[in-house]
């Protein structure tokens, strides 16, 4: 044994091929999740930059403040509950038989 061999990943045995079920779920699964992380983002961001423009008070508060802070976390919130239903039914869809 010298050096080398500790540089080198030990031995894996080859992980059992997915079958094309698998794979469709995987992607569908990612696929939803990078929507909704992009509607997040936009929503985050939109939402902060363009608040300057929403210049009145709105219960003593700027109202721009209200909206970075209530919308943003609403829009959150609506976005958890839509995956956690969405991934609910991916599950059931691609449920092994049985």
């Amino acid at each position: 044994m010298n050096l080398h061999d500790f540089d080198r990943p030990a031995a894996q045995p080859n992980p059992p091929p997915a079958s094309s079920r698998q794979l469709q779920y995987w992607q569908r699964t990612r696929r939803l999740t990078a929507w909704l992380l992009l509607l997040w983002l936009a929503v985050s961001f939109g939402l902060t930059y363009f608040a300057r423009e929403l210049s009145f008070a709105f219960f003593g508060w700027p109202f721009s403040f209200w909206v970075a802070a209530q919308g943003a976390l609403a829009v959150f919130c609506v976005i958890v509950a839509f995956y956690a239903r969405a991934m609910r039914k991916l599950d059931e869809l691609y449920a092994p038989p049985g």
